[in-house]
């Protein structure tokens, strides 16, 4: 998978893909935003997962953040 952004920047760039996907906008209950949905209120102990598959199509998913992450908690695998 070519052209991604700088692990400090591929959360901000895998949101904007999200809502850019879905025509702009996306209607989110209150709740997705609460510490017990985020983790820690930040999301400081989730990562993004992105997932090449067959179909040139990437899979973005949350994961735990592995204990001593060092790579902004960014994980790049293929199918």
């Amino acid at each position: 998978m070519s052209g991604l952004p700088d692990p400090a920047d591929l959360s901000h760039a895998a949101l904007i893909a999200v809502l850019m996907h879905h025509g702009g906008s996306m209607d989110l209950p209150a709740e997705a935003f609460e510490a017990d949905a985020l983790g820690d209120g930040r999301g400081a102990h989730h990562a993004l997962q992105i997932t090449a598959l067959d179909d040139r199509t990437v899979r973005l998913s949350v994961v735990a953040r592995p204990p001593g992450d060092d790579n902004a908690g960014i994980e790049v695998r293929h199918s």
